[in-house]
């Protein structure tokens, strides 16, 4: 074990749960498009997850289920497994809100073919050998899903706390699919770091790995905004700015540039863990209360 290895913290064990794929489903025929009323930028931006997260997701079961053979801990592998099942899931439940979208007249397909791209073509397999080049781009990738999951959980965290949506009146079902993803995200937001640690641990990767997935997710979450309010059917104007972002952040209704900025250097901070970041307590409490949740444990009892 590295010496980086070594000064990494682990979570209490009490907090460690298992992890499970809740098998949920949502009804979209009442979700107005613009969910969050009379705030198309605020529903756009948050809209954008539904842009990225299918294909990244399914980047990330790909990736993981190739560096399975590489986990020597049996407590970890049960882990990875679990969080194989929980990305897929949200995976499936996000890529089912875009035919909702282009009924209401925004035909994601432009942007969603390039993400695809991305995960699929520049980030995908690559015709190596066998042997140094093929493991050091395997561990790129699983140190990139570290990083990009140290801001899945930072989302999570927000989204769980992000009052100011309930306060506007946004749409309850999209509330429900955002936070019951992002209690997951609390849930399992050791894992990938985690997962890093055992199979690689290198500071240097950890830091590259991070600067090149937050300028990925900036770029192409302001696209993603931008391609919305450009073609939004109800605007004759939909423009989308840092400073709509500014702003709605700072009533709560989007991450804070503050907030943003500030967990930058916990991850890079050579102590980090992810335990640090967000409450167990409070995503098992919502995942307890969650309508869709609630209704896939129920479907389960019963088959």
């Amino acid at each position: 074990m590295s010496n980086t290895q070594a000064r990494q913290p682990r979570p209490v064990e009490s907090e460690r749960i298992p992890l499970k794929a809740r098998k949920v489903s949502f009804a979209w025929e009442d979700t107005p498009l613009h969910w969050v009323p009379g705030d198309p930028f605020t529903t756009h931006t948050i809209n954008v997850l539904h842009l990225l997260l299918p294909a990244g997701e399914r980047w990330f079961v790909h990736v993981y289920k190739q560096v399975l053979p590489l986990i020597r801990d049996e407590r970890l592998r049960e882990d990875v497994v679990g969080f194989i099942g929980q990305e897929a899931m949200h995976s499936q439940a996000h890529d089912e809100v875009l035919p909702h979208l282009r009924e209401q007249g925004l035909d994601p397909t432009p942007y969603t073919a390039q993400v695809d791209w991305l995960f699929e073509k520049l980030l995908g397999d690559r015709t190596l050998p066998p042997g140094r080049a093929r493991h050091w781009w395997l561990m790129e990738r699983v140190a990139l899903i570290a990083a990009i999951e140290h801001y899945t959980a930072f989302l999570g965290d927000w989204v769980l706390n992000a009052e100011a949506l309930d306060r506007r009146g946004a749409d309850p079902t999209m509330l429900d699919l955002l936070r019951w993803h992002g209690a997951e995200e609390v849930e399992h937001r050791s894992v990938a770091f985690e997962l890093f640690q055992h199979v690689d641990g290198g500071y240097a990767r950890r830091a590259r790995t991070w600067a090149t997935a937050f300028a990925a997710l900036v770029f192409l979450w302001q696209r993603g905004s931008r391609f919305f309010m450009a073609n939004d059917p109800t605007l004759t104007d939909g423009r989308a700015s840092f400073r709509d972002f500014h702003r709605r952040g700072r009533s709560g209704l989007l991450p804070s540039t503050g907030a943003v900025a500030r967990s930058i250097p916990r991850y890079l901070n050579r102590a980090y863990h992810p335990s640090q970041e967000g409450s167990t307590e409070q995503a098992v409490a919502y995942l307890a209360a969650s309508p869709a949740a609630r209704a896939a444990e129920a479907a389960e009892e019963r088959a």
